[in-house]
């Protein structure tokens, strides 16, 4: 495929910016980026154009440089909220993505973000606040505070009845018959410690003398 050499007018993703010489597909130049006005061929005549293309560049970096600092440090003052649906035991049905935290951010807050500029190790799979790094310039990190929360009440664990004042009364009543009794019985079972003490001894009977043999 014929190859063409062209200077940069604009950004372009993946290709260049502005001054840039780069070599392209002959039919990509002609079809799609001279007719865009993203492009021009590269002859000694535009090269003349190459110092006020640098300015340009030059500016409008600049500008998305102020821009991505201001929007970094007001960023990290909010709080996004996502709304997700859970099972009987909060467990998260799917996950939240890239792509719907800069939806949301747009919702909330009209900030227009490229998804590619919010950075996720993985999917949020649970519930609770997150801290997900921005990448909003080469130059220029921020981090902004998403926060996930069920949109059906978790359950809750059921709370003990509380006892009316008759039935604390009446328990408290049966506790102190079972303290009575129980002492009662404890002091039956208790021997006497005095009537063992007086209780006489059995007397001990002399042994019989042994008879004496019979005379043969």
């Amino acid at each position: 495929m014929a190859k063409t050499e062209v200077i940069l007018t604009q950004q372009i993703v993946g290709l260049g910016a502005e001054s840039d010489q780069v070599k392209v597909a002959a039919g990509y130049a002609r079809n799609y980026l001279y007719p865009m006005g993203m492009a021009v061929p590269l002859t000694h005549a535009n090269k003349r154009r190459l110092e006020v293309l640098r300015q340009r560049r030059a500016d409008r970096e600049a500008h998305e440089f102020n821009t991505m600092s201001e929007l970094g440090k007001s960023i990290t003052k909010l709080t996004c909220l996502l709304k997700v649906k859970t099972g009987d035991d909060g467990k998260v049905f799917g996950s939240i993505t890239s792509g719907a935290i800069a939806d949301e951010l747009k919702h909330q807050f009209d900030i227009l973000l490229d998804k590619r500029k919010i950075h996720l190790d993985h999917p949020i799979k649970a519930l609770g606040e997150f801290e997900v790094e921005l990448r909003l310039h080469p130059e220029v990190k921020a981090s902004l505070k998403v926060k996930v929360e069920s949109i059906n009440p978790l359950p809750t664990p059921a709370a003990e009845p509380e006892a009316k004042p008759g039935d604390k009364a009446e328990a408290q009543k049966r506790e102190k018959r079972s303290f009575r009794h129980g002492a009662q019985a404890k002091a039956e079972a208790k021997p006497d410690a005095g009537a063992a003490a007086a209780k006489p001894r059995p007397e001990r009977r002399p042994r019989p003398a042994p008879k004496a043999d019979k005379a043969e």
